[in-house]
């Protein structure tokens, strides 16, 4: 016997009977509704007070009876048969609306949620005879943002559409738009960011920043949403309408994941995937994406793999209990170690184990650091915003071939050479990783071996992109971050980079107000003025004195000394002496 479904407490035997007896009827594949279904169900809602609805597949027969209340729906757990991308279900849903009123938001999310093939509403007449009939069905992605259409007839004896032939063309219209995407095997997103202070040019700011992250991790954006609040939703972070839209736009753009401008509680991550069924990943968690794939050296991926292991391990949830193992003995009887415990278990020894061999490569740097010291050379270390031209310049000022990218976190493992200033004096220049707002905790906590490398450096080289609108806040962020790590009392020379991006003017104004030495490493453009400050601050009588202080010369302006290739000036003197290898092992940097 056929069951019936949704709410059917309160209903008398003979509404049952007929009710299951609907499963008899046949509907004709090219109409929406037959006047006789549409009949039957429009006296049986009469009768009951309630919305009487049925999912038809495309031959017309019907496979669930639905019962609701007066004003909703509740369709059952129908699978995911025929669910997909560029298909529809193969179901569609036809229901009575008492007060003859149109569609509902729920209708048309059930119908672009579970892709059926149209949701149509026959009004119910006083008499309990059928009346008006409203439809829809979805639509391809379209440049109105539309996700379905909606149509409406007076009657259901009127003229109906021919429901296949409508079928097949909206199918192939999907499959169209489908193979019309380029195919590059990148994952598709849609980008999520919240405001939360009501500062939304900062908040575009930080969404644009997010773009360049994703461009870097090799995703292909599709669109980008942001949503200014007063608060953070507790579970789902956006508000819940957003979050239903955003599942709209998904499925219709063909999207495979969501990127959160902020960070996710595990429950948020864990809610908001449950919610739309697709990945979704927070800023730290793309940050530390792009670290897996840009780390080259041993060291880089164990201090990538240990922060990877960090983030993850409040975020391991298994809810399957059929994985506990059952404990034999007295005071031991009842669910063992549950997989998820194993995991977690596993992990923590992972983590114990990757910081045991970070201390020992900690401690080897140290030994390698002392025996440099030892030589007594100066060591220049470049800091920055990522992606400001801290590569760049080190290879116009040492003639390297380090690698340079127009992409976030290009470099990840740390670069030394040898730098000869004028008077045979020799200095370390040393390339870091790059900054970023909210770099996460647990990545600066796994590179601290790396970053180790700027305690010992006797000057840092502050690169900003002088071009970009967000410089100040890439300064404070920066800042921010050298101080967390005790080092803003090292000197420290503002570098303004990009800067043939700016007029004369501009860059004028910025050295008056905050100092500094304006260069384009690209155009290799202000860097005498640079070296000249440089030495000055490394070797002049009494330049211990500028400790902790940033340097506020703005004597050389950009472009009055432009810098020769292979000279500093009128002397000529060789800037760098290459070493054989092209990265220069630590121990051999003080080397004649």
């Amino acid at each position: 016997m056929k069951e019936i479904y949704g709410n059917t407490l309160g209903l008398k035997a003979s509404e049952q009977s007929r009710l299951r007896n609907t499963y008899r009827r046949r509907v004709s594949p090219h109409e929406i509704v037959s006047p006789e279904l549409a009949r039957h169900l429009s006296e049986l809602s009469r009768e009951t007070h309630r919305q009487i609805g049925v999912l038809l597949n495309r031959k017309g027969e019907i496979e669930y009876v639905v019962v609701g209340n007066a004003h909703k729906l509740e369709l059952p757990d129908i699978g995911r048969a025929r669910a997909g991308q560029v298909r529809l279900r193969g179901l569609r849903l036809v229901h009575t609306h008492l007060k003859s009123e149109p569609l509902t938001k729920d209708d048309l999310t059930d119908l672009a949620l579970l892709r059926l093939d149209m949701v149509a509403a026959v009004g119910v007449g006083d008499s309990g005879l059928p009346g008006v009939l409203h439809y829809a069905h979805l639509v391809p992605e379209n440049g109105t943002g539309d996700f379905w259409r909606v149509n409406t007839l007076p009657d259901v004896h009127d003229g109906q559409p021919d429901v296949l032939d409508t079928l097949e063309a909206l199918e192939e219209e999907l499959n169209r738009k489908a193979a019309a995407r380029t195919i590059s095997g990148r994952d598709k997103a849609i980008l999520v960011a919240v405001c939360l202070d009501g500062n939304r040019a900062h908040a575009e700011a930080s969404l644009a920043e997010l773009k360049e992250l994703a461009r870097t991790a090799g995703v292909e954006v599709i669109d980008s949403v942001l949503q200014m609040r007063r608060e953070a939703d507790p579970r789902y972070l956006i508000g819940r309408g957003k979050l239903e839209d955003l599942n709209l736009r998904s499925m219709q753009a063909m999207a495979d994941v969501l990127i959160f401008d902020k960070d996710l509680t595990p429950s948020q991550g864990r809610h908001i995937s449950e919610a739309t069924s697709l990945k979704v990943i927070d800023r730290t968690q793309l940050i530390l994406d792009i670290f897996a794939q840009r780390a080259q050296s041993a060291e880089g991926k164990l201090q990538v793999e240990l922060a990877q292991l960090k983030y993850r391990l409040p975020r391991l949830v298994q809810s399957d209990t059929s994985l506990s193992r059952l404990a034999g003995g007295i005071g031991g009887r009842g669910p063992g170690e549950t997989k998820l415990e194993i995991d977690r278990r596993r992990a923590r020894d992972r983590i114990n184990h990757l910081e045991k061999r970070i201390d020992a490569l900690s401690r080897e740097r140290e030994v390698r650091r002392a025996q440099r010291n030892r030589r007594e050379l100066p060591v220049i270390s470049i800091v920055g915003y990522t992606n400001a031209g801290k590569s760049t310049l080190l290879n116009a000022i040492t003639g390297s071939e380090v690698l340079v990218e127009n992409k976030l976190f290009a470099t990840l493992d740390p670069t030394s050479r040898r730098l000869r200033f004028p008077q045979e004096r020799e200095v370390i220049i040393t390339d870091t990783v790059g900054f970023i707002r909210d770099l996460p905790k647990d990545l600066v906590a796994a590179f601290r071996a790396t970053l180790e490398e700027l305690y010992d450096a006797d000057l840092l080289l502050h690169v900003v992109d002088a071009n970009d609108p967000s410089r100040d806040d890439q300064v404070e962020a920066v800042e921010n971050i050298l101080d967390s790590l005790d080092l803003m009392q090292k000197p420290r020379l503002m570098v303004w980079n990009k800067a043939d991006q700016l007029t004369q003017e501009e860059v004028g104004s910025l050295l008056r107000t905050r100092g500094g030495v304006a260069i384009s490493a690209v155009k290799r453009e202000g860097l005498a003025a640079l070296l000249s400050k440089a030495d000055t601050t490394l070797f002049a009588e009494g330049a211990s004195q500028n400790l902790g202080v940033v340097t506020q010369d703005a004597s050389h302006t950009f472009g009055t000394l432009g810098l020769v290739e292979g000279s500093t000036g009128p002397d000529s003197k060789p800037l760098e002496e290459p070493l054989e290898d092209e990265e220069v092992p630590e121990q051999n940097l003080g080397a004649a």
